[in-house]
């Protein structure tokens, strides 16, 4: 009787040690260390992935038991430093993902963003890129494949990371609303452009010059042109009818292309933006400076600025000085 005792509290024993090695092992740290783990699951993730990558053991699979986990749900997961094994599952269980910060660039192309995003979101470039040229979609957001540029404004903003293409579309569209509030609505109205047409003069005005204090001044110029009729004579938008950004000179042979984007030989704005505009350039063709000049050139200095003038010929003058300045650099 004595020896069934001793044995039934051994197996006691053993089943206390066990058991608060489990409880241990389930509140243990995941990780020591004090860098977060950053943990995106995507929709084909299985949990054996997702323990793979956590380098989980018996107390992640105990949480899991303990939770009934067994199909992960998409998100970023910031997983902070000593997080215990039954926390690091509830928050998975429980889909607390974090936003991430996402700032959209200035990029040329509707491609150039699709590929920026896909690198920063769940969704695949090709699923934005999809988006962005399918006319049947775009028309439902009242957008064209040119204009849709003028859609994004480059800020920075807080997203879910496994957010859909058109719930990410939809955010956007919220986003431009937001930016564009009454007193930018008026100020647009009062130059006589739309919000479109604004971030397309933008666009032009952020490839002419990265100097914010001069982009009023070439708003202002481009304006002058635009109200007299006068083509815009942009050389960025002949880069962008060509599709060559490499450009460094614009010859007289660039200057032919066949293109609506073309404003040599188009009077008026090109269909859309050449880019997604600043908010320092759209802030300047609202805030544009009024002046006479109808004409500018680089600066011979190369100081990314540039010199104004009311005619022609003496635009031509300084465009001689700086025809020279590029000769000498050997700029073709």
């Amino acid at each position: 009787m004595a020896t069934k005792l001793r044995i039934f509290l051994i197996l006691v024993l053993v089943a206390v040690i066990a058991a608060a090695g489990a409880v241990y092992s389930v509140f243990a740290p995941c990780r020591e260390g004090d860098e977060p783990l950053v943990l995106n699951i995507y929709p084909s993730t299985p949990l054996s992935e997702v323990r793979r990558q956590l380098d989980g053991g018996i107390g992640f699979d105990l949480a899991c038991r303990l939770f009934k986990y067994g199909n992960p749900r998409t998100g970023h997961y910031v997983i902070p430093a000593r997080t215990s094994w039954l926390n690091v599952v509830r928050m998975l269980h429980n889909h607390t993902q974090q936003p991430i910060r996402l700032t959209l660039p200035s990029v040329r192309t509707l491609d150039q963003l699709a590929s920026f995003l896909g690198s920063r979101l769940m969704a695949d470039s090709a699923d934005f890129a999809s988006v962005f040229h399918s006319a049947e979609g775009l028309d439902s957001i009242g957008y064209t494949e040119e204009t849709l540029p003028s859609l994004f404004i480059p800020n920075t903003y807080e997203v879910w990371w496994d957010t859909s293409v058109p719930v990410f579309i939809g955010r956007m569209q919220r986003e431009h609303d937001t930016f564009w509030n009454d007193e930018r609505l008026s100020l647009a109205r009062q130059q006589g452009l739309t919000p479109v047409e604004v971030a397309t003069l933008a666009s032009i005005i952020d490839e002419e010059t990265a100097n914010n204090g001069e982009k009023p001044m070439v708003a202002g110029m481009y304006l002058n042109r635009l109200r007299t009729d006068m083509p815009l004579q942009a050389d960025p938008t002949v880069k962008f009818a060509l599709k060559d950004f490499a450009l460094r000179r614009i010859l007289h042979a660039h200057l032919a292309v066949e293109s609506p984007y073309n404003t040599y030989i188009n009077k008026g704005l090109p269909p859309g933006p050449i880019r997604i505009a600043s908010v320092a350039s759209i802030d300047a063709v609202l805030h544009a400076v009024e002046h006479p000049y109808l004409y500018m050139c680089a600066n011979s200095d190369f100081s990314g600025t540039h010199v104004f003038a009311v005619s022609y010929s003496d635009h031509l003058k300084n465009a001689r000085i700086y025809q020279r300045a590029l000769n000498e650099r050997n700029i073709h």
